[in-house]
């Protein structure tokens, strides 16, 4: 089509980036709106006179950076959310979030908290036609009570999925569906409580919001150093303590991925003592710079229990997580959800089933892999010009970066005067124990998935100026 005003510079090369340029431009200028429908790949090739090839490849790039949807039937057309960018215009509406996980305050023009999704991209057709189909092939009996250990649907597609993309060693009878991470994790400790265990070993710095439910559980939490290699086997051993809670993909919140030596430490140590690891692989879903790292479950499956959801990979209102655990840690979670909750919801876990089956989660995965990764590359870009006495750490997986700060930096005054400028940030410090706080320096903890490029940009320069007037005063 003549009349959208695409220019091609064909001495300049790169096609498809000039393409998806004049995209983003006639976006934010106003000149396509929201709903527009473009034509097909192969009408605009033609019109361009260029290869099928470029204008997909421009069209891919497009909606994996949210400015284009594309549904079956429809075509391709301009986002909803697609908006001209005369004004830095206020980031998507904010999500009310539980009491120990919300950020504090008003409602900020630009959302850095860390931990939630991007909520508007949930594949909300995708879902629907999942949960169809499951309904459509349901029979009757299955709307009774549920197995308390789960839909064994779910767990055997879990099962599946967990083997190939996550190197799991598991079957459908070692799972238990839980309400997310943090349910399986607070039942998981309350029957190694009832089975002997005093104390459970934690991760400093870890995420603060967790500490609470921890310690309601009876166990004694005990902080292990992190340093730049993991969690510090050594100190662990110190502790006594026989089970560990890790973050070893992505360490929560510095970024840290364990490394090899210290994995093969880690399972050496639970084989040692006779002990559990609890493997949080709460955001293993995203890699971006490096090969996924695999799962510890899958070198030690009667050592180490597996606990995931879809709340960083789909939304948190789905509840729906899982633990991978060794046969009889298994059996005594499913009659902990028997004696105290009688399982979870089942046609939720049937649609999951349904949208793994047919392949619909791969594919959203594939299209938030791009769209993250383009996410972080602009934070991380902005934070090089905006903040450069700054040291990012963790960009490599997950949706959020640790920002290590100029060290003198009152780290309290950072986090209020970008609050101020209406971005919201965490600070890291509270995620220190006491013992280890004083010495940490500055530094924020910041997610990135809710906001596109444009007001990631910005919101790392109010970010820089909130630093500097920082480090002036």
């Amino acid at each position: 089509m003549t009349d959208l005003h695409l220019p091609l510079d064909r001495s300049a090369g790169r096609l498809a980036a000039q393409i998806a340029a004049g995209f983003r431009a006639a976006v934010r200028s106003g000149r396509l709106t929201a709903g527009t429908r473009l034509p097909s790949t192969r009408d605009l090739a033609r019109d361009l006179d260029v290869s099928r090839g470029v204008v997909v490849a421009a069209y891919e790039q497009l909606t994996a950076e949210g400015f284009l949807v594309a549904r079956r039937g429809d075509g391709t057309r301009i986002a909803p959310l697609a908006r001209p960018d005369e004004e830095p215009g206020p980031a998507p509406a904010p999500v009310p979030a539980p009491r120990g996980s919300a950020r504090p305050g008003p409602a900020p023009a630009y959302d850095l908290w860390p931990s939630l999704p991007d909520l508007a991209s949930f594949p909300r057709d995708r879902w629907i036609a999942a949960a169809r189909a499951a309904l459509r092939t349901l029979p009757h009996e299955a709307l009774t009570y549920p197995d308390p250990a789960g839909v064994h649907a779910l767990r055997a597609e879990l099962s599946g999925y967990l083997a190939r993309v996550r190197a799991a060693r598991t079957g459908p009878d070692r799972i238990v569906i839980m309400n997310g991470v943090a349910h399986g994790l607070s039942a998981l400790l309350r029957v190694l409580g009832a089975g002997g265990h005093t104390s459970l070993a934690v991760e400093d710095p870890t995420s603060d919001r967790q500490l609470p439910m921890l310690d309601a559980s009876g166990l004694r939490t005990v902080r292990v150093p992190v340093d730049a290699e993991g969690i510090d086997v050594g100190a662990l051993a110190r502790t006594r303590a026989r089970a560990v809670l890790v973050t070893p993909a992505h360490q929560y919140p510095t970024g840290v991925v364990l490394s090899p030596a210290r994995r093969a430490e880690l399972i050496a140590w639970a084989r040692d003592v006779d002990g559990l690891i609890l493997e949080d692989d709460y955001d293993a879903e995203f890699r971006y710079d490096r090969e996924p790292v695999g799962c510890l479950q899958g070198v030690e499956p009667d050592r180490v229990v597996l606990l995931g959801s879809v709340s960083k990979s789909l939304a948190p209102a789905l509840r729906l997580g899982w633990a991978v655990a060794p046969p009889d840690l298994a059996r005594r979670l499913r009659e902990h959800r028997e004696n105290t909750d009688l399982g979870a919801p089942v046609l939720e876990q049937y649609a999951l089933a349904e949208f793994l089956k047919g392949g619909g989660y791969d594919r959203h995965l594939r299209v938030m892999r791009r769209r993250y990764r383009h996410r972080r590359d602009a934070l991380a870009e902005a934070l090089d010009v905006h903040l450069p006495s700054a040291m990012v750490h963790g960009v490599s997986a997950g949706i959020h970066l640790y920002v290590e700060l100029p060290a003198g930096l009152d780290e309290d005054e950072v986090v209020a005067r970008a609050a101020r400028a209406g971005v919201a940030v965490a600070g890291a410090r509270p995620m220190w124990s006491r013992a280890r706080a004083g010495d940490a320096p500055p530094a924020l903890v910041l997610g990135y998935a809710r906001l596109n490029a444009t007001h990631l940009v910005k919101a790392a320069e109010l970010l820089g100026q909130a630093v500097t007037h920082g480090a002036e005063g």
